[in-house]
């Protein structure tokens, strides 16, 4: 990658970052302007993209709990949401045909269900990015968005395979043995230290699995997924994940970029994916009619559905097969890229006050939830304590140690992750299990007793969500919070927070007080 087209994406994101859209925003906008000023996409682009889209592959993998998957709802949910929107897109698109009459629109029936079919893939990129950034992977709404992507990759996968006509060898069943190779794996990862190794066992897991899944005549990217689900559980499947973050990252920008080197767009086509864009707020509606008739909470179902509210990269993949395949023109992959790129802007906008608008709108919205649902969460009862300490990872149960200490039985955890909470109950700690972004939760703790609530957590986001909760809870104690810069401290206090412990700083002053005691 060359050095402008690193100025330039840095230039655009860092634009997006001060009108308050998510970087990749501006990434998308970069490829438009860096192929209309004339640049051509070097092949280091493609590469880099594709280990972008691999190594997110893997990281999903690493977060996947395999029982959910297999779960019935979660199938019907996705089906029934693809298939009901091609249903609707179809008559759609042969419609705008006949009234508009406009040649990019002269598709025949096979071509408007190829199209249907492609916007209605939701993009895993887009949603893993803002989970990642609100730390609600493992959240109730998190895990069922996280599933419905999977299970749409599986399908463009199996569409991929079908289209390209090639027969997976019968070696392939060979691969159900990757299962007898865990112990192996979870061997060499303890064994690898803190260090550099992490990551490079990290890209070796990541580069590798594709590389078998090919040799068999699989798609490697399934095969990226098949082996982060393979590690993800381990001890040190966490500390992986951790490692390949900033990696997968800054691949990805290359994936952004190469969006804008499809084609250069005409007004017809801008017109055109604007259209299909408008059409994203019924997306939204079917996902959130369908969830809800299968008994998910209102609450997941709605985040959920905000989530999904967007097409994908796959929708481009499948898009780009059809066109090698001479099934569609060159001008729809490029219609589906604007309207794969506008979709991103409205859906990380739209999220971004996505648990204000159900704090605010919580009644209207649980309104359409069933009696009984499948994610019921019967949050445990939090009694006779003062404290309670939000985020149960090291800093969290560090606070939390320490304050047992003077505190006595008066302080309790709060952790998201049920795996997580039920290892620590097993250790005597107070703790519950809980959403802090839930205003239900928060609604079910007497807050009138509780004095302090500690919030140690790594996203600077959650912590902004979980202080408009309590406001919003007319939660009148105090609150403390975590920080890894000054700029955080300061917004975070200027939300509502007593005080913003920065932990860089704060370790650095415990060390010396902690050792000035062995002169004494």
């Amino acid at each position: 990658m060359s050095l402008i087209w690193i100025f330039v994406a840095f230039l655009f994101g860092y634009l997006a970052k001060l009108i308050t859209l998510p970087p990749l925003v501006g990434y998308l906008c970069a490829g438009f302007v860096l192929h209309a000023a004339g640049f051509a996409p070097d092949p280091s682009l493609k590469l880099l993209a594709d280990l972008g889209i691999t190594l997110m592959l893997f990281t999903i993998g690493l977060k996947v709990d395999f029982r959910w998957l297999i779960k019935p709802s979660l199938w019907v949910a996705t089906l029934t949401h693809m298939s009901v929107w091609t249903l609707l897109l179809l008559p759609l698109l042969i419609l705008s045909a006949t009234l508009v009459g406009a040649q990019l629109f002269d598709l025949s029936l096979h071509q408007s269900a190829l199209v249907a079919f492609a916007f209605s893939f939701s993009s895993t990129v887009c949603v893993i990015k803002i989970l990642e950034d609100n730390a609600e992977l493992k959240s109730r709404h998190g895990e069922l968005t996280i599933g419905v992507l999977i299970l749409q990759d599986i399908i463009a996968v199996m569409f991929l395979f079908f289209a390209s006509g090639k027969v997976p060898s019968i070696w392939a069943f060979a691969l159900f043995g990757l299962w007898f190779i865990r112990p192996l794996l979870k061997k060499v990862m303890a064994s690898s230290g803190h260090g550099e190794l992490i990551p490079l066992y990290g890209f070796l897991l990541a580069l590798g699995g594709p590389e078998i899944f090919k040799l068999v005549g699989m798609k490697g990217d399934l095969g990226a997924l098949i082996v982060g689900m393979l590690v993800a559980g381990l001890p040190k499947a966490n500390e992986l994940y951790k490692s390949l973050m900033s990696f997968k990252d800054l691949f990805l920008i290359s994936f952004f970029l190469s969006i804008g080197f499809t084609a250069l767009p005409s007004l017809d086509m801008w017109f055109i994916a604007a259209s299909l864009s408008l059409l994203l707020p019924i997306k939204l509606l079917l996902f959130f009619i369908i969830f809800n008739m299968l008994g998910f909470r209102a609450r997941t179902s709605f985040l959920s559905s905000l989530l999904l509210a967007n097409y994908s990269e796959f929708g481009l993949i499948v898009a780009n097969i059809s066109v090698d395949q001479d099934w569609l023109s060159q001008e729809w992959l490029v219609i589906i890229a604007l309207s794969t790129s506008i979709s991103f802007v409205f859906s990380t906008l739209c999220y971004k006050f996505a648990h204000k608008i159900y704090a605010a709108k919580k009644t209207q919205i649980s309104r359409f939830q069933k009696k009984t649902v499948l994610d019921n969460h019967q949050f445990l009862p939090v009694k006779g304590k003062k404290i309670l300490v939000v985020g149960m990872g090291r800093v969290g149960f560090g606070a939390y140690h320490e304050l047992e200490h003077t505190q006595k039985s008066k302080v309790c955890g709060i952790e998201l992750d049920p795996q997580k909470a039920k290892s620590l109950q097993a250790q005597n700690i107070a703790i519950v299990c809980g959403d802090a972004d839930d205003i239900e939760f928060w609604e079910q703790i007497p807050l009138e007793d509780i004095q302090l609530i500690m919030l140690a957590l790594p996203s600077v986001n959650e912590m902004k969500n979980i202080i408009y909760q309590l406001q919003h809870a007319s939660y009148q104690g105090k609150i403390a919070c975590t920080a890894q810069y000054e700029d955080q401290q300061d917004e975070l206090i200027s939300l509502g927070a007593d005080v913003a412990f920065n932990y860089y700083a704060e370790v650095g002053t415990g060390f010396a007080e902690e050792s000035v005691q062995l002169l004494k």
